[in-house]
């Protein structure tokens, strides 16, 4: 079900809490609301749909994935700057991005995955685990 972006930035600012398997509906929802809007983004966080649960959406080219308890385990020591925009903040802010990063999280089978992200889909990743810590760019 597509559900509607929140921009309340009070809400988008707070932590989320891990996710259970019991919060796959969730996940779908997060993944069926990114493809409705892929035409103009790249990534979702949970919270962004009114949930505060850490759970994110990535589109990596023609392929989504989703993230359940999305963890970074390592990164670069390299670091650039970069402008973002987002779904739920009006304009685009600079911020700093790690070159790779590595991330374990579930899927939406709920089984344990690892992968190391490059690039712009590790930059998108970053934003989104971001926005479950409550840190919006």
């Amino acid at each position: 079900m597509v559900r509607d972006i929140v921009r309340d930035e009070s809400f988008l600012g707070q932590k989320s809490e891990k996710a259970t398997k019991e919060d796959i509906g969730v996940a779908a929802n997060l993944l069926d609301t990114l493809k409705a809007h892929a035409h103009h983004c790249v990534g979702l966080a949970a919270n962004m749909i009114g949930e505060q649960k850490c759970i994110i959406a990535v589109k990596d080219g023609e392929t989504y994935l989703v993230m359940i308890n999305p963890e970074i385990v390592k990164k670069s020591a390299k670091q650039y700057k970069v402008t973002e925009g987002c779904l739920s903040l009006d304009g685009e802010r600079e911020t700093v991005r790690h070159d790779w990063i590595e991330v374990k999280y579930r899927d939406m089978d709920f089984r344990k995955q690892k992968q190391k992200f490059l690039g712009f889909t590790a930059q998108i990743i970053q934003h989104e685990i971001d926005h479950l810590s409550g840190i919006l760019i």
